[in-house]
């Protein structure tokens, strides 16, 4: 991935774009809370990826912003098919295209007529922004081939410091729909719960093959822990880390979860 320079006369968009690449990509600040937590969810969402199928594999990357983790997975050998609402992003992504097979399909991905066309589907920090993320994993679902994969990244619900609503239990969901999609964290809606992937995924007509939570307070900086990630080796941050997920009663320290869903063949 190219690392390219900041230029004044840029969009509005790219310079948002840049200044998040400049912690996730380019490593300024990376003992930051929220650095280390963009490399966690870097980390999980593209093992399951290569863990449900090898290159050179057709990816779909929903809504996938500055285009990361679509040159990453490009970079190592799949086809990937770069989406976002904001049409501007291609371009910018497309600056920072180095190596490996990208293909931009802009807009509304609902609208795009995808349809049973690829391996795997990866939704990286897209479903707590939509109103009904029953149907949108269901969309998301028909776009992948029978026998293909759904890779999905969103916060925990089950997180200590979560105070917005459950999904499963809300009378009604279309209340939010005047909110939706907007590509910050106050624009989360519903974070979802450990219990809600199954019903979600089998509504979708999908197995969950994997769920895991990570990213716990000390990784993320949260209850002002962030200085602690300036002065702690990275091996203990590490190992606490490892720790924290291994133990079930301490799931609800974790700020993300990570879900493998497959598709049945028939």
């Amino acid at each position: 991935m190219k690392r390219v320079l900041f230029n004044d006369a840029w969009p509005e968009s790219w310079q948002l774009s840049h200044g998040y690449d400049l912690l996730e990509v380019y490593g300024e600040r990376a003992r930051s809370g929220y650095a280390c937590a963009y490399a966690e969810r870097r980390r999980h969402t593209l093992e399951m990826v290569q863990r449900a199928v090898p290159p050179p594999a057709r990816v779909l990357d929903v809504a996938a912003g500055q285009g990361n983790f679509t040159l990453a997975l490009a970079e190592l050998g799949y086809e990937v098919t770069w989406n976002d609402l904001r049409v501007d992003l291609a371009a910018y992504v497309q600056l920072k295209h180095e190596r490996g097979t990208v293909h931009y399909a802009s807009g509304n991905v609902l609208d795009l007529g995808f349809r049973e066309c690829f391996d795997v589907a990866l939704m990286t920090e897209v479903i707590e922004h939509v109103a009904h993320p029953d149907e949108c994993l269901s969309h998301i679902a028909r776009m992948v081939r029978p026998g293909g994969y759904v890779v999905m990244s969103t916060p925990n619900g089950g997180y200590i410091l979560n105070a917005l609503p459950v999904f499963s239990t809300h009378p009604d969901p279309g209340v939010f729909e005047a909110q939706q999609f907007e590509a910050n964290a106050e624009g989360h809606i519903f974070l979802l719960h450990d219990h809600e992937i199954g019903p979600l995924a089998a509504q979708a007509g999908l197995g969950v093959v994997e769920h895991r939570v990570f990213t716990n307070i000390l990784t993320n900086g949260h209850l002002k822990t962030g200085f602690l990630l300036r002065v702690l080796p990275r091996g203990v941050v590490a190992g606490l880390e490892a720790f924290t997920r291994r133990v079930p009663f301490l799931r609800g320290l974790h700020t993300s979860t990570a879900t493998l869903f497959r598709k049945p063949l028939g």
